[in-house]
């Protein structure tokens, strides 16, 4: 996938891809206007939305009703690290929920490939370049 980034006022910085355009800023302590989400806040919300697909996914392809399912993310700062450790991902169901599923539900999220990246990450690389 290609995304472009484009820089604007402030401390807001715009990604594009496949004809969208995701908003970014930072927060108001860290020079921004919160305008929008910061990158970090997006990558925290794709691992979480991600779970929520494989959910979404497991439940359609057992005629299971998604009314009441949520899932709640939560993590832990490390201020020395500046990083984020032990990410916490709890699924409510409402109690017409099969719970012969339930273990069942955990397990589709191992299928969500934010999640499998973070575990085996890429190799990023940077490169500059001279553009006319």
């Amino acid at each position: 996938m290609e995304i472009l980034v484009t820089l604007g006022e402030g401390s807001r910085v715009d990604a594009h891809f496949k004809g969208f355009t995701v908003h970014t800023d930072q927060a108001k302590a860290n020079g921004g206007d919160e305008t929008a989400p910061d990158p970090f806040s997006y990558f925290l919300s794709s691992l979480a939305t991600c779970a929520g697909i494989f959910i979404l996914r497991f439940c359609q392809a057992r005629h299971i009703a998604t009314d009441g399912i949520q899932l709640q993310m939560t993590n832990d700062w490390n201020n020395e690290k500046k990083l984020v450790e032990n990410i916490r991902i709890q699924i409510d169901v409402p109690p017409s929920f099969p719970t012969k599923y339930l273990d069942a539900l955990i397990r589709a999220t191992q299928e969500c490939s934010v999640k499998k990246a973070l575990a085996n990450p890429p190799v990023i690389e940077v490169t500059t370049q001279v553009t006319s």
